[in-house]
């Protein structure tokens, strides 16, 4: 079997059962890659446990941060905040030789075809509003009707002014690094929060999209020349095309969640090779998209 890039995310090892669904999670040939997109765990303690098991199991693991990983807790004993506390995960991942979005873009090999894969952190700037909706209009309804995402309590943003502030650094932080990409190479993009804003139509409350994601990076599938995006956080592990570049989903999410699909869940997705049961699901957004 020829080795496979492979990807899941939103691993939420503080959740009661997410830890044993982890614990059991093997490559499928000793060569095979690991993507981690996100949310792994709320404390630096669960995620260095989390990630150092990973990559003993799998030859190579790329992370990139999701919201509940920048999150500060009174649980957590380190309480650095912001872009400190990034900077404490990433040099937890140099010490377990797990490649970040601070690290160079390393190189997807097959028979037919080099890929660069990306890993990007890019946070979100409340941009997946509704058209035409004022930032503090937008607002005012999330908390009138009880729909506030829990990262404008704890995701703290020093020591930049805001979350739209560190979000919009990162946009170019991202862009200079996917400039410089060789123009004649297809990428693998990988990030937390959705780089297209069609998958989150289909949020149970359509207000939470706010905090998925921002519309600087709604071409970037297309810009970058995206054979695939990798993306987790919306917990709604489907697959999907947008300008006939193929979206992956590849989260776990919360026990309550998962156990209404399986009760055996293996959160791993095969990115290349594709996995041919693995259809789109486009079919299930507003409009048909």
């Amino acid at each position: 079997m020829a080795r496979s890039l492979l990807a899941t995310s939103d691993l939420h090892v503080s959740h009661e059962g997410n830890s044993e669904v982890v614990e059991r999670l093997r490559p499928y040939t000793p060569e095979d890659w690991l993507i981690v997109a996100g949310d792994v765990g709320d404390t630096v303690t669960e995620i260095t446990w989390t990630l150092d098991l990973l990559a003993r199991r799998f030859a190579k693991v790329i992370w990139v941060p999701g919201n509940h990983e920048l999150w500060t807790t009174s649980r957590d004993t380190v309480k650095a905040r912001g872009e400190e506390r990034y900077r404490i995960l990433v040099d937890v991942c140099r010490e377990l030789g797990v490649l970040t979005p601070e690290d160079p873009f390393p190189d997807w090999e097959t028979e037919d075809e080099t890929f660069t894969i990306a890993p990007l952190f890019t946070l979100f700037d409340y941009s997946f509003r509704e058209p035409g909706l004022s930032f503090e209009a937008a607002m005012r309804d999330a908390h009138e009707t009880g729909v506030v995402g829990t990262d404008d309590m704890l995701l703290h943003p020093d020591p930049h002014p805001t979350r739209q502030a560190w979000c919009a650094e990162r946009i170019r932080y991202s862009e200079s690094r996917l400039d410089a990409v060789a123009p004649d190479r297809r990428t693998i993009l990988v990030s937390h929060w959705p780089l297209h804003r069609g998958p989150t139509t289909m949020l149970w409350y359509p207000r939470f999209a706010m905090w998925c994601g921002t519309t600087a990076t709604g071409d970037w599938h297309l810009r970058y020349r995206a054979a695939v995006a990798v993306y987790g956080h919306l917990h709604i592990p489907l697959t999907f095309d947008f300008d006939g570049v193929r979206f992956e989903e590849v989260s776990l999410g919360y026990p309550r969640e998962w156990r209404r699909r399986t009760p055996t869940p293996y959160p791993i997705r095969r990115i290349l090779p594709a996995d041919p049961s693995r259809t789109t699901s486009n079919h299930l957004l507003p409009g048909h998209r």
